[in-house]
């Protein structure tokens, strides 16, 4: 009892008052917790490689970002500003999907295609054809530095179209992360702007796993980043550099988007793959390199142009101890996956 000297009477004997007890029960609790905390941080998964880039892997902050995580976990079908929020099986979204499946829709799907990402494409592409909004008018556009690598062509089903738009070669993940934006806003002025009517980009290492349908359409459409979704927002990995073009206040910012799938009118793209681009090539001959690279440039935009269509993490997905825990996979991010793999693993699962 020498820890509690506040419990001794005058009298000498020991007599435990009511709120001593509940103070006692209390400090026990407390003992428990910290204890069973502890335990929790060292079972945590190691973190995915975006966290080392972002200096987020000390094993403390996973743990209280994973416990954040649990605790703020919601299935919010609006945002803060009043735009959908869209979970493919809510009503929804089959509301949405029944009000433009008649109305004979073209949309166009791109990806970047350039290096050894080459040995993605023809999965990416038969997946789309099984689940990209299935029986409806798409056109493929492959901005490719291998043309030949699309050979031979794969089968696609009626009102599907593949154009292949040549590219200079990009070697290297960071010069391509620098010039996408320029690509994908030369791409949309010509020839894309003329052939259809809402545009997505996306990572060409990804795979559709699940329906993807009219749900997805909006005027400016993002995805939200699994690993940060249910983050508090000073978990976002924002541009903190004041002097960055892409940089972004303490109190600016909803959610953080992914890079990995994004799209809209093909006007509303255009402004902003070519916002993004110039900002880009502001910062570089600055001398600036944005922490996200160009996702860093695609959130500020966000901010500064809220989406009329917010995707749900279904629509980008990998395996990670901080992705969301969502009711169905969409599309699921194969390089981002494969990188946190060993070498067996990465055959396994065709990397």
């Amino acid at each position: 009892m020498a820890l509690f000297p506040f419990c001794k009477t005058s009298a000498g004997p020991v007599r435990v008052t009511r709120i001593q007890l509940v103070l006692y029960c209390f400090l026990l609790s407390l003992i428990i917790y910290f204890l069973h905390g502890r335990k929790a941080a060292v079972s945590v998964k190691p973190p995915h490689p975006i966290f080392h880039a972002l200096g987020m892997d000390k094993g403390k902050k996973m743990a209280d970002m994973m416990i954040l995580k649990a605790a703020g976990q919601q299935v919010p079908l609006e945002t803060p500003w009043g735009t959908a929020l869209v979970w493919g099986d809510s009503r929804n979204s089959a509301l949405q999907r029944a009000k433009f499946a008649e109305q004979g829709i073209r949309t166009g799907l791109l990806a970047v295609t350039v290096g050894t990402y080459a040995k993605f494409i023809k999965r990416f592409l038969s997946s789309a054809e099984t689940y990209f909004l299935p029986g409806q008018m798409v056109t493929y556009y492959i901005l490719t530095d291998n043309p030949r690598s699309l050979d031979p062509p794969i089968e696609l089903g009626p009102d599907r179209q593949l154009k292949v738009v040549p590219v200079a070669e990009l070697p290297g993940w960071d010069r391509l992360a620098h010039r996408r934006m320029t690509l994908i806003a030369d791409a949309i002025r010509n020839p894309i702007r003329n052939e259809v009517e809402y545009i997505f980009c996306a990572d060409i290492d990804q795979e559709f796993v699940a329906p993807i349908g009219h749900e997805i359409l909006g005027d400016l459409v993002a995805t939200l980043h699994p690993e940060l979704y249910g983050m508090p927002r000073n978990a976002f990995p924002y541009e903190v550099e004041k002097a960055s073009s892409a940089y972004v206040e303490e109190d600016e910012g909803d959610y953080y988007y992914t890079s990995e799938f994004y799209g809209g009118l093909v006007s509303e793209m255009h402004k902003l793959a070519r916002t993004c681009s110039l900002l880009i090539l502001q910062d570089q001959a600055n001398r600036i390199r944005a922490r996200g690279l160009e996702e860093s440039y695609l959130n500020r935009y966000l901010i500064n142009h809220r989406p009329t269509c917010v995707l749900s993490p279904e629509y980008s997905w990998w395996d990670s101890a901080l992705a969301a825990d969502v009711p169905v996979h969409r599309l699921v991010s194969l390089g981002r996956h494969c990188e946190s793999l060993d070498k067996q693993e990465r055959e396994q699962h065709k990397c």
